[in-house]
């Protein structure tokens, strides 16, 4: 995973699910072992729940994704 798109979603576990600092770091540590994988880190580790899991997937899909024209564009 990208150093920014890292960061940005770091930004949003933190700000959108109040995901704390504490679990981040936990699973950032791990994800040296796993990288790309943090997500489901913080999932195996029960530190998100499985809707919060769907939530981040779906964050994710949005900033991979380039904005698509809207119809009628």
């Amino acid at each position: 995973m990208k150093a920014t798109l890292k960061a940005r979603l770091v930004r949003f576990l933190q700000e959108e699910l109040a995901i704390p600092q504490a679990s981040i770091a936990v699973a950032l540590r791990h994800e040296e072992q796993a990288p790309n994988l943090l997500p489901i880190i913080l999932w195996q580790y029960g530190l998100v729940t499985l809707e919060q899991l769907d939530q981040i997937f779906d964050w994710l899909e949005k900033a991979w994704s380039p904005e698509l024209p809207t119809p009628g564009s």
